[in-house]
């Protein structure tokens, strides 16, 4: 009868701790984050593409230096006619349509030929 009662003792002994929390409680005297919320409900943060081609382009007509950076993915390019000068942002919607910017700035084509549109230069036709 003693080995029936004492499985049924230890059970009950063991009672009380089968309450206790598996993971200690974590005591941080920094105040919370204000921020916390937002920045786990934020979207996801899409790196910007990295640079497939840098090339400097003789132009017709006029003989005209056209400097161009492509991007991977097709929907960047970025231009300047002078190495000092800051860089134009030419997007174009998908892979494969005209890059443009405000202005009237337009490049067609990629880092071996391209047609390029200039405010106050018109159309140039451009080789690598």
């Amino acid at each position: 009868m003693k080995m029936r009662l004492l499985p049924a003792a230890v059970a009950i002994a063991l009672l009380p701790l089968a309450a206790c929390k598996p993971e200690p409680e974590v005591i941080d005297d920094r105040a919370p984050d204000p921020m916390a919320t937002a920045l786990k409900n934020a979207p996801a943060v899409e790196l910007p593409p990295s640079i497939k081609a840098t090339v400097s382009m003789r132009c017709q007509p006029g003989n005209a230096l056209v400097f161009a950076e492509f991007f991977q993915g097709d929907k960047l390019v970025k231009i300047r006619t002078d190495k000092t000068a800051p860089w134009t942002d030419l997007k174009a919607p998908e892979a494969g349509q005209p890059f443009t910017a405000e202005g009237g700035y337009t490049l067609t084509g990629n880092e071996k030929s391209a047609t390029v549109e200039l405010p106050g230069k018109g159309k140039l036709t451009c080789k690598a």
